[in-house]
């Protein structure tokens, strides 16, 4: 994956991003065009992969179907999305970013305008579960980083910070909007809805989003001049991504930064992200009131999170990482101890929202300053895989004990205890150094 515009994938410009950047007066400001159609794809591939938890009580009253089921097809579709994000970014290398993006957008409309069809369960985890996973993969924090170091030599960390905050506002943005379709239509609004959206984002970046800067002769923002680029990647993308995984597992860093990034996600859109309205409604507060308090936390974590980004280009993210983690599993399992009274729920929304995705730039620098800007993206892409799979399991952990108990109450609090062991592990990172080529790993 490309970190800081050295990889060269593709030499074709289409005259449309010539044309369209060099009529406007924007510069290196241009950059900033880019980001704000990235933020909208990224915003609404957080909507789609949060569309389930607003889905499930619609769902499970339409087709009879369990709690479990419903939330198996939910970490089905959480854990291809994470597992696609290094093959996607690897894709981009190879073909080139604007296609892969241009694909996976096509691919979510798709997939979730099918699921209209379906009659089935093994239909859900096909449409929200596969087919959604691998589209979303491709437009996810991977893809953020991608366009963040293709087009900014300063301020990464803030703009990584925003990049990742695009979540935070999809939740605000969408989740009230698909509640309200889907106490008022059932799941169908919701699904009509989400594909909409997402095919209106095709003509958007076909139009605005070059490969790269030098596509239509610009610079990276913050750079002084021309800047040079490596040669083409060539070889196999599937060979190149499973090698960069190789080589990074044997090094202790990795695995730190994959272990607290899998908490990360256990702890927040897997069960958070799945499972809070449904927990809402079994204490008796209604389905838009529940997703209006994920909309609120969506507001705080549009802001801590941007601000996470300022910090962690001007303090050691290691420590960063510790404070976040901690904050969030007290929020966890403060949650369930609150009484769901009007009050408590503020608190949680404030304290866990500032939280939510707040740990993606300290993430990204450690890894950059572990594998250098070349193969440290691609290495991030990985972790951000180990994320999702911790989202999976607290989707289906999350969904199997509440039929179990009849409650969740247990699971937020181990999750709660799980983001406190991260706090933990986040100190004991400790990466050698940037290094341009990721070379001979360390011995674990």
């Amino acid at each position: 994956m490309l970190l800081n515009g050295t990889y060269l994938t593709t030499r074709y410009v289409p005259v449309s991003h010539m044309t369209i950047a060099n009529s406007r007066p924007f510069g290196q400001r241009y950059a900033f065009v880019v980001v704000g159609v990235i933020f909208l794809c990224l915003l609404i591939a957080a909507g789609l992969r949060s569309s389930m938890s607003v889905m499930m009580v619609p769902l499970e009253d339409a087709f009879g179907w369990r709690r479990d089921v419903i939330s198996l097809a939910a970490a089905v579709g959480i854990f291809i999305y994470g597992l696609a994000g290094p093959f996607a970014a690897a894709l981009m290398e190879r073909i080139g970013l604007r296609r892969t993006l241009l694909a996976a957008l096509l691919i979510m409309s798709a997939s979730t305008a099918l699921s209209l069809l379906m009659t089935k369960p093994w239909q859900l985890v096909a449409t929200w579960g596969v087919l959604s996973g691998v589209g979303s993969g491709a437009v996810a924090t991977v893809l953020g980083a991608t366009i963040v170091n293709r087009w900014f030599k300063t301020n990464r960390g803030l703009m990584m910070g925003l990049m990742s905050a695009s979540a935070a506002t999809g939740l605000l943005v969408f989740l009230p909007l698909l509640a309200a379709l889907s106490q008022w239509g059932g799941w169908q609004p919701v699904a009509i809805a989400v594909s909409v959206a997402t095919a209106a984002l095709v003509p958007l970046v076909w139009l605005l989003v070059p490969e790269r800067p030098s596509s239509i002769g610009l610079t990276r923002y913050g750079a002084d001049g021309p800047e040079p680029e490596a040669a083409a990647v060539s070889g196999n993308f599937l060979t190149h991504t499973l090698s960069t995984l190789r080589k990074a597992a044997g090094t202790r860093v990795f695995w730190y930064l994959f272990a607290t990034f899998f908490i990360c996600g256990f702890t927040t859109n897997g069960l958070v992200g799945t499972h809070l309205i449904a927990f809402c409604g079994d204490m008796g507060i209604p389905e838009v009131q529940a997703a209006g308090l994920l909309a609120v936390m969506g507001v705080f974590d549009l802001i801590g999170t941007t601000f996470s980004g300022w910090l962690t280009d001007r303090f050691d993210p290691r420590k960063l990482l510790g404070v976040y983690y901690a904050v969030r599993g007290l929020a966890l399992i403060y949650l369930p101890l609150s009484g769901f009274s009007p009050w408590a729920l503020a608190v949680f929304a404030v304290f866990y929202g500032l939280d939510w995705i707040a740990t993606v730039p300290p993430t990204l620098r450690l890894s950059n300053e572990a594998f250098g800007d070349r193969s440290g993206p691609l290495v991030f892409g990985w972790i951000v895989a180990g994320h999702q799979v911790g989202a999976a399991a607290a989707a289906f952990f999350g969904g199997y004990m509440r039929e179990l108990q009849g409650d969740y109450d247990l699971a937020f609090q181990i999750a709660g205890l799980t983001a406190i062991g991260a706090a933990a592990l986040s100190l004991l990172i400790r990466p050698t150094g940037p290094r341009e080529e990721m070379a001979e790993p360390q011995a674990a």
